[in-house]
């Protein structure tokens, strides 16, 4: 089959395209044919080793894929790793059933994205009807899927960061009450964000930038406001003082996927709601741009670079 392989870490020349054995189903296992397979901006960290978990080579990347079964069955499942590639062995009770409404884009896009988009508001935020929400990277994977679940779980008001006008635009168009352009630093990003959110404080931000938007963020929440961090975009760890927490009654959260997937039957139920969701025209699935196998590296430049709006996909056929 064909995949793409990592021998050695750094840049995306790394993603070799290459000419390996078919997977071998083990007990309990099935092979599945990829018909679409995932990109998240957490491949671009596990390609140069610098992620939460650290890689062991050679390494097929990927973490999610939706495709067929031998028998037919379209199937979805979340991997850690193999996703690029034409084909990959699962485990039986990793994989979920595809609904006929949902597509394969659709399936491959919401499995990662949806999750974390999910997790983010209700599992970390704890979001209450009427709070206002603050979506850093409104034009993503993940963005696009918050701006709209913020929403449906009840938010009063959400504000999007993108930046560009185009993907403001598109957080607009999905919901978004306000908007601000993610490349304001600073007192002027600070006074932007009091401005969309109508002079007031924030109740929740979904913070994945680090570095100094995570500190004017973090400064922008109100009493009782929770901060959730997703992610270092900015590859700029902060620290926090937990005096100065107690002092303005803030929380700062961290999520990580791998503990809410140590926990199936909560991201089952979550899975079945996004699929749902989806199904009824209640959730659009935002998809930037579909890549054949072999441009795996231009797909990784174009999402390091900010250039995409919504998911990325890989199709292994092509």
């Amino acid at each position: 089959m064909r995949a793409i392989q990592i021998n050695r870490f750094g840049g995306p020349e790394v993603l070799e395209l290459s000419e390996l054995p078919d997977p071998v189903a083990g007990p309990g296992e099935v092979v599945v044919e990829v018909a679409r397979a995932g990109m998240n901006f957490a491949d671009t960290h596990q390609r140069r080793d610098d992620y939460l978990a650290k890689a062991t080579l050679p390494l097929i990347p990927g973490a999610e894929v939706a495709g067929r079964t031998a028998d037919g069955r379209r199937v979805a499942a979340i991997l850690m790793s193999g996703g690029y590639a034409e084909r990959v062995a699962v485990h039986q009770a990793g994989l979920i059933e595809i609904p006929d409404p949902v597509g394969d884009d659709q399936a491959a896009a919401l499995l990662l994205q949806g999750l974390t988009a999910s997790a983010l508001l209700r599992q970390c935020a704890r979001i209450a009807p009427g709070e206002s929400v603050l979506v850093q990277a409104a034009g993503g994977g993940t963005g696009t899927l918050a701006v709209q679940l913020a929403k449906q779980f009840g938010a009063g008001r959400v504000v999007a960061m993108a930046s560009s006008e185009q993907k403001r635009a598109l957080a607009a168009r999905l919901g978004a009450d306000a908007c601000v352009d993610s490349r304001l630093a600073g007192d002027e990003l600070a006074s932007a964000l009091s401005e969309a959110n109508q002079g007031r404080k924030l109740d929740v931000v979904l913070e994945m930038s680090g570095g100094e938007t995570f500190d004017v963020c973090l400064e922008a929440l109100a009493p009782f406001g929770r901060l959730v961090s997703f992610g270092i975009a900015s590859r700029q760890p902060n620290q926090v003082q937990t005096q100065d927490l107690m002092r303005t009654s803030r929380a700062v959260v961290g999520f990580w996927l791998v503990h809410l997937l140590g926990r199936p039957e909560v991201a089952a139920a979550a899975i079945a709601e996004l699929f749902e969701s989806v199904a009824s025209g209640r959730l659009e699935v935002v998809i930037g741009g579909v890549y054949p196998l072999a441009q795996a590296g231009e797909a990784q430049i174009a999402l390091g670079e900010r250039r995409t709006q919504g998911k990325l996909l890989l199709d292994p056929s092509s």
